[in-house]
């Protein structure tokens, strides 16, 4: 089974690989999306207190972004190297990164649910919460935070199913809980009349399912690299190269998560509970667009790993155009239907004719540059799955801490509206940042492929 799926790799066709990998990465990802966006369109058409129950639950977006950048950290760091040790025929290192990954994963969970649970009261009242909208967001957070380990375990370990070929099983660990997901919450928001607090827990128990559905596989037959005891001690020599490629991810979703607080933070000064409304809803739809796109990085990410462990320049290079071809062509999409069409997304969302209203005319200048977004992450994706971590994280940072938090912060102050400023730093840095992540990759892609034949 081992030398079928290594043989894959290295000599199928590109095209039909990226297909085979990024397809049901893409479907695991939007389906993985569920879990928060089925918990949004429901409550936001709760009767009367909808508006303000979706925006207290906005409000908890940088809690879970934090548990996600954690989770993450173990898994987009290790997977790549786990692939690369794979292409390098050392199947025992590769076991040992998934075991030491899984360990330092839960010693995560254990710390964030503590400081989280103790701690959300006063982060939401930081994040903008208001006196009307605060009760919604801690019923909703303290129960999510509970589940932090299955989350960190779903999200953490599913990329070692991935990158050794398994995208269907992937995909079926998101499919089975957000089925479960989406029939509990209308059972438990409004049969047993739980309202947020039975968002929340709908969503932890369909995440602890695909838990248990990720540990029994990982642990059985099937699986190539098996998740062992035994490995789970930690070795500084094994986890903290996989911590450090997975750092660039981690800056991604933490700083997501600060990115997140900076807009709640100044949309609440600016706009009131209204405009902080309209962003949890554009912040549904952002993932929409951007969700897909890391899912054809995750299926292009093995074949360019494996490869460039392998030595084979030539099928890194195709699948990297594959790869940046299909981010930028989705991303370019989606682009012109919300441009076209930003009512029907905030329509999806809420009933509430002015909360729906005011989110068309936010979505259409917050989304104004995501099509330069697809060139973006195809590139910053690549250089994850080649090893090169200091660059991904340098860009990572790019985008957010050096462009878009300041311009968040500081365009008010030069334009009238406000409101639109704030929307409007979007875009802006969206283009700078893919101009400049686009040029670099271009500028040093031969340079690391001859660095890594000499190895």
């Amino acid at each position: 089974m081992m030398q079928t799926k290594t043989q894959d790799m290295g000599s199928g066709s590109i095209p039909k690989l990226l297909a085979q990998l990024a397809i049901p990465a893409v479907v695991a990802q939007i389906v993985n999306l569920l879990y928060n966006i089925v918990d949004r369109i429901y409550i936001g058409h709760m009767a009367d207190v909808g508006a303000h129950a979706l925006t207290g639950v906005g409000l908890f977006t940088p809690i879970l972004m934090l548990i996600n950048a954690f989770a993450m950290l173990a898994g987009a760091g290790g997977a790549p190297r786990a692939a690369i040790s794979m292409g390098a025929k050392d199947h025992e290192t590769a076991e040992k990164i998934v075991g030491n990954c899984f360990a330092i994963l839960m010693r995560f969970a254990l710390v964030l649910t503590i400081v989280f649970y103790a701690l959300a009261p006063t982060l939401l009242r930081l994040f903008g919460a208001s006196a009307v909208t605060l009760p919604y967001a801690l019923a909703y957070a303290r129960i999510y935070i509970l589940g932090t380990v299955f989350v960190m375990t779903v999200l953490g370990m599913n990329p070692f199913i991935t990158t050794q070929g398994f995208a269907k099983i992937s995909m079926l660990t998101t499919v089975i809980g957000a089925v479960i997901n989406i029939i509990l919450d209308p059972i438990f928001i409004f049969v047993l009349g739980m309202g947020v607090q039975g968002a929340a827990l709908a969503t932890v128990l369909s995440q602890s399912v695909g838990a248990v559905w990720i540990l029994r596989f990982l642990t059985g037959k099937q699986t190539l690299l098996h998740l062992r005891r035994a490995n789970m001690k930690l070795d500084p020599k094994i986890i903290l190269p996989c911590l450090s490629l997975g750092i660039s991810t981690f800056v991604m979703l933490s700083t997501e998560s600060l990115l997140s607080i900076s807009f709640t933070s100044s949309l609440a000064r600016y706009g009131g509970d209204v405009a902080v409304g309209a962003m949890t809803i554009i912040t549904s739809v952002s993932q929409l667009a951007t969700l897909p796109m890391q899912g054809i990085c995750q299926g292009g990410q093995p074949i360019i790993s494996f490869n460039f462990g392998a030595g084979n320049a030539d099928r890194v290079k195709k699948a990297f155009a594959a790869q940046f071809t299909a981010c930028f062509s989705y991303a370019t999409l989606f682009w012109a239907i919300v441009m076209l069409k930003p009512q029907f997304f905030a329509g999806i969302f809420t009933s509430n004719m002015e909360l729906r209203n005011y989110t068309s005319w936010a979505l259409r200048i917050y989304m104004a540059g995501i099509f330069a977004f697809g060139a973006q992450i195809g590139c910053q994706q690549s250089f994850m799955a080649l090893g090169q971590a200091k660059i991904s994280l340098l860009l990572a940072c790019l985008r957010k801490i050096v462009l878009l938090i300041p311009l968040i912060l500081i365009l008010p102050h030069f334009l009238s509206n406000q409101v639109f400023s704030v929307f409007l730093a979007e875009p802006v840095s969206d283009l700078i940042a893919a101009l400049v992540t686009t040029s670099c990759f271009m500028l040093k892609f031969d340079g690391i492929l001859k660095k890594g034949r000499r190895k």
